[in-house]
């Protein structure tokens, strides 16, 4: 196997870390949970389901790069699925959230089965994301094809800590302004938060409903 020149590497690794905080960064249905989560059960819970999207987008950042058609052509056919799926999900997510009772701002942080299962939750809604699919198809795509052959596994590690970056920072953030809010405002967050994910999920679905 070829051995990249560390100033390749560097700056190939520079490039998809980038480009993995760059798709982490925009505040979508993800990011509503992080934040939601965070405010509810601390840091740890917000870290935990940013990092099943991370994991997700190293995946699809490994399909690109790696350049393997017949999959990415299988993942292709497969996106009304996925879209119906997570759209679906959302919907179910935006219901978990509303009815919930809303947390104690210093209550103890969830138990580590319940972050597992965040990791896993948010894992597959972004796997069943389309758009996630089609950005890191075209992205890693036309990045592997100026890359060197010996870089996949490069431009994986890049993009995974690029958008485990992104939710470190953010839970780091959002965690600081925890204690500012009581019951109350925990209450109209979470409900804020379900209606936005029910909304994003409704219009999931309307994309391949017709």
């Amino acid at each position: 196997m070829n051995i990249l020149p560390p100033s390749t590497t560097l700056v190939l690794f520079g490039q998809s870390l980038l480009i993995g905080l760059s798709i982490a960064a925009p505040v979508g249905q993800i990011g509503l949970l992080a934040i939601q989560r965070t405010l509810d059960h601390g840091r740890l819970a917000g870290l935990a389901t940013g990092l099943g999207a991370a994991f997700a987008d190293a995946v699809y950042g490994a399909v690109g790069a790696y350049g393997v058609s017949g999959l990415i052509a299988w993942l292709l056919r497969l996106k009304p699925w996925f879209g119906l799926l997570g759209g679906a999900f959302l919907l179910w997510l935006a219901w978990r959230i509303a009815t919930q009772p809303a947390a104690r701002s210093g209550g103890e942080q969830p138990p580590a089965g319940t972050l597992l299962r965040y990791v896993g939750s948010t894992f597959l809604l972004t796997l069943s994301n389309p758009t996630t699919i089609l950005s890191f198809m075209a992205v890693f795509g036309a990045l592997a094809g100026h890359a060197p052959a010996a870089s996949p596994w490069v431009m994986v590690a890049g993009v995974l800590s690029g958008s485990a970056l992104w939710w470190l920072i953010l839970s780091i953030g959002v965690g600081r302004l925890r204690h500012c809010f009581d019951a109350t405002w925990h209450r109209a967050i979470n409900l804020c938060s379900a209606a936005l994910l029910a909304g994003l999920g409704v219009w999931q679905l309307g994309q391949f409903i017709r």
